[in-house]
């Protein structure tokens, strides 16, 4: 049985005294809550990830990092490494979110490396995948995830397939009022489940991870969580205080864990 997940980013926002006062509250918050069962990540930026990693200790929380290289060290300036992540604390490592694609010029030729990169230092990858508006328009979305997917996952196999968390987030959606239609997200997590089956097989498609980002708030995580094959939920700016963290986690605990 797939365990649920729920999981904020934090961009470019709370540095490391910050985290520390976050991670503080909301220890105190879930240890009012159901958690067991769950598996809940923050991804604070790389200043904070030492913080964070601290304040969260011994809690329910996991951390990990926005973005990792492909090199384990090297004449890479500004970068940071999956090593480095392992070494400060870290589980996950997210990657191609669309700002990253759409600002800094990434492909998933790129991140097929980082995704190799992450596995071998035991980092669990969220892998990002989404459309654009005129890919919806064009009723190509299917198409466009099937090439994100084959591209960035290229040369796994059926055992570690289950190692990566495919993150459903249509570019369109992000930042907005609201997310997408629930009977929208429903089509392409079921679609992304059918392609796990043509490319590994019914087992691993069983086994994996694919959880819901964009635009997720109070108001629709309920809905979202509910649906058929959407494992989890990938929270921004609702999750950006611990109080509205804390009410995510709480939500999708209802609803799993029930």
């Amino acid at each position: 049985m797939r365990k649920p997940m729920v999981g904020t980013g934090w961009k470019m926002n709370h540095g490391p005294a910050a985290a520390l006062t976050y991670a503080a509250r909301l220890r105190a918050l879930l240890a009012e809550q159901k958690t067991a069962g769950l598996d809940i990540f923050v991804l604070p930026p790389f200043v904070s990830l030492s913080a964070a990693s601290a304040g969260f200790a011994g809690s329910p929380v996991q951390t990990g990092g926005q973005n990792i290289h492909w090199d384990e060290a090297g004449s890479w300036t500004g970068e940071i490494s999956a090593p480095m992540l392992k070494e400060v604390g870290c589980r996950y490592a997210e990657l191609a979110h669309s700002e990253r694609l759409q600002h800094f010029g990434e492909t998933y030729e790129r991140v097929r490396l980082k995704v190799d990169a992450a596995l071998a230092a035991d980092l669990t990858p969220i892998l990002c995948l989404g459309e654009s508006a005129e890919d919806k328009r064009l009723g190509t979305s299917d198409d466009t995830l099937r090439y994100q997917v084959m591209t960035a996952l290229a040369g796994q196999t059926p055992a570690t397939i289950p190692g990566v968390v495919l993150a459903y987030e249509p570019r369109w959606a992000i930042g907005q009022s609201d997310a997408a239609p629930p009977d929208y997200v429903a089509e392409r997590h079921a679609g992304l489940r059918a392609l796990l089956v043509d490319l590994w097989g019914e087992k691993t498609a069983e086994d994996t991870r694919i959880i819901y980002g964009g635009s997720v708030s109070q108001t629709n995580g309920a809905g979202l969580i509910s649906l058929p094959n959407v494992d989890g939920l990938f929270i921004g700016r609702s999750a950006w205080t611990p109080e509205g963290f804390a009410a995510m986690v709480r939500i999708v605990a209802d609803a799993k864990l029930a």
